[in-house]
């Protein structure tokens, strides 16, 4: 089997106490996938200190990560990462976003990310599904999957052609598959119950003054 090639783009950075317990995000999701497949290869790149691959057809598929940024915040990175987003789809290489990544594949396409009226998602989140793909083997009468949600922004409008998959009354479009070409989650499956709780104690003091309860 050839081994495949996913290429991650950080778009977010740990403190570095939580790096050192956890790893970065580029190794939650290396350990997260080699789980299901041991003949993925990664390459990451830290968004942040402007570090954009120069080409979007040399992997099989990019990977875009959380952030604590909004997708809807004036940075130039934003901007460079969201036209390689394009770019990518145009060429029809697979994108693959989370929380951060999911929103701004959705903004990048054209359509709408804002700070939700709903609040807060924090902790385990169970996801009703909406419908299931035919790529996605779940066992019979398996109707929803659970994980860990870290977010106040949503999507407000999804992209045409989109499928929705799972959704719930406080998430609607929790996880989007976009033409076949981008496959999107508003939680994240990298994140463990125990790493959750720790980051949102370690960023709770960045919060407002009213910040959210993983209660």
């Amino acid at each position: 089997m050839r081994a495949l090639t996913i290429k991650i783009l950080e778009t977010g950075s740990l403190p570095q106490e939580l790096q050192e317990k956890y790893g970065d995000y580029a190794a939650m999701f290396r350990n997260l996938l080699t789980g299901k497949n041991p003949h993925l290869s990664f390459e990451s790149y830290a968004i942040l200190e402007d570090k954009l691959p120069e080409k979007v057809a040399s992997c099989d598929a990019w990977l875009i990560t959380g952030s604590k940024h909004a997708v809807y915040e004036r940075h130039a990175w934003i901007e460079g990462i969201s036209e390689f987003i394009r770019q990518a789809y145009a060429a029809d290489i697979p994108l693959i976003g989370i929380c951060f990544g999911h929103q701004l594949i959705v903004q990048a396409l054209g359509w709408r990310v804002q700070k939700s009226a709903n609040g807060w998602g924090l902790g385990a989140t169970r996801y009703p599904l909406s419908q299931r793909p035919t790529w996605m083997q779940t066992s019979s009468g398996v109707d929803a999957f659970t994980i860990q949600a870290f977010h106040q922004d949503q999507v407000i409008t999804p992209p045409e052609h989109s499928e929705i998959i799972v959704g719930s009354e406080f998430c609607p479009y929790a996880a989007l598959n976009i033409d076949n070409k981008a496959l999107t989650f508003q939680g994240h499956p990298e994140f463990s119950a125990t790493f959750n709780k720790t980051l949102f104690t370690n960023r709770r003091p960045l919060k407002t003054n009213n910040p959210p309860s993983l209660s």
